[in-house]
């Protein structure tokens, strides 16, 4: 997708009158979220993704839709129904404000960590999604798997070292990750997972530490939440985002490993 085709699909088309930001499009049964508004306007994810991957979200449209600052959600794991979303007041971590606590440094000085790029992609959106509820349908995790194949989508895991006693073979195992779509120099962030105590605070650290590497603008959260206050979160209204969204637009950004890692 261009630079040009980007820059279009910006601009805040359907963000005229008297609100564009989404509760569902599809079935509407989602009961409206304060922080959530109606997208009279977004993809058609009636789409799929043709004869080799039938019933996934086609890359196109997702791209479409977070060039337009909306994002899919369903109403569970195994809903095949697609809604459209974004927020009435945006979270970001502006890139030179993200910080952690002493404990999580502390963490990662001492390290008995090992992070990665892009490894194990579909593992850390399980890992996300295995929870008692969850927007992360069965559908949304094929569709962003095609996504990261074509280099849109990415992802930081953690992994901990553990023994198998009985054979004395070391096995690496999968306890913390975050995910997102990226485009041009804007990185949409979706959700992310741990499960053992502050990983998940590691994996952002790393996750921040890519980003200002490969010279990314946005870092988009969605929304604002006190636990994403604590790595410098802020919430900004509409206007403000769509204008820092076309710029970020405008420039590439590369999601990689740091030179100096």
């Amino acid at each position: 997708i261009s630079a040009a085709s980007l820059e279009r699909l910006a601009a805040p088309k359907c963000c005229q009158g008297t609100g564009w930001m989404g509760t569902p499009i599809v079935n509407g049964s989602r009961r409206r979220s304060k922080s959530l508004r109606l997208v009279p306007e977004a993809p058609n994810n009636s789409r799929s993704g043709g004869e080799d991957r039938p019933g996934i979200l086609p890359p196109e449209l997702l791209l479409e839709g977070y060039a337009q600052g909306v994002f899919p959600m369903a109403e569970s794991r195994h809903d095949p129904e697609v809604n459209w979303y974004t927020a009435r007041r945006r979270g970001i971590i502006p890139l030179d404000a993200f910080h952690v606590s002493r404990k999580v440094s502390r963490i990662i000085r001492r390290g008995g960590y090992r992070w990665s790029i892009d490894v194990d992609f579909r593992g850390v959106m399980e890992g996300c999604a295995d929870r008692e509820t969850t927007w992360i349908s069965d559908r949304i995790i094929d569709s962003f798997e095609v996504l990261h194949e074509l280099g849109h989508a990415h992802s930081v895991e953690i992994y901990l070292e553990d023994h198998a006693r009985k054979y004395g073979v070391r096995k690496d195992r999968l306890v913390a990750g975050i995910y997102g779509v990226a485009l041009r120099s804007a990185f949409f962030a979706e959700s992310m997972f741990r499960t053992e105590p502050e990983m998940d605070k590691v994996a952002l650290f790393h996750c921040h530490e890519v980003l200002r590497a490969g010279g990314f603008q946005l870092w988009d959260v969605q929304f604002h939440t006190p636990h994403l206050a604590q790595f410098g979160c802020r919430e900004m209204d509409a206007d403000a985002y769509r204008q820092l969204l076309a710029e970020a637009l405008r420039h590439p950004a590369r999601f990689g490993a740091p030179a100096s890692r």
